[in-house]
């Protein structure tokens, strides 16, 4: 397809897509980075060879896969004309992110409480880069939710139409994205340590 045809608002659309698609592509770079770190320092002999991931990490897995299902729902009822339940859908996805974060910070606490603190004394790699991790994470999902809000308040504005939908298209990729690249966090977290040490 050439980049340079069509009307000045497909041209816009186009590179807007491109813009997200560099955006994940840099993101699933850094990403890469992080767990290749893991793997090289799962080899140090102050690894933590039988670690659990606690409860609350799973619990927020099956959040963030809902919210994903919610805001599939809220984009095919935009594209037929239903109003209602998309609104309905887009601020249960809303939700269901806030919900997810809330039980990653649950998650520190159960980590904290098994006597890993991030830094310090108390501090352990194999904890530090699972904080790590998860926060860097947290940190896309409070974007996923910025541009969540952005869409509501689009949806709200009626700037969408079931032809005209972009910035709600543009979103939900986004949104589907770190909701997958959660689960490969959350799977590589769990079994990596089977494979690798």
């Amino acid at each position: 397809m050439d980049l340079t045809q069509g009307t000045l608002e497909e041209k816009n659309d186009r590179a807007k897509r491109m813009m997200l698609w560099f955006g994940i592509i840099s993101l699933i770079m850094s990403f890469a980075g992080l767990t290749s770190a893991v793997i090289v320092s799962s080899k140090r002999p102050d690894w933590l060879k039988d670690f659990q991931l606690p409860d609350a990490f799973l619990i927020s897995t099956i959040v963030i896969i809902a919210s994903s299902i919610t805001f599939i729902i809220a984009k095919r009822a935009q594209k037929k004309g239903n109003r209602a339940l998309t609104t309905i859908m887009l601020l249960t996805t809303f939700v269901l992110g806030v919900v997810f974060i809330l039980n990653q910070f649950q998650g520190f606490e159960q980590i904290i409480a098994q006597g890993y603190n991030f830094t310090g004394p108390t501090s352990n790699v194999t904890m530090s880069f699972i904080y790590v991790i998860a926060v860097v994470h947290i940190l896309h999902v409070i974007a996923g939710l910025i541009s969540l809000l952005v869409v509501i308040y689009n949806h709200f504005k009626q700037k969408y139409t079931p032809t005209k939908m972009l910035g709600l298209e543009l979103s939900a990729t986004f949104w589907h994205f770190i909701d997958v690249l959660w689960i490969f966090l959350f799977l590589f977290l769990n079994f990596f340590r089977y494979f690798f040490t």
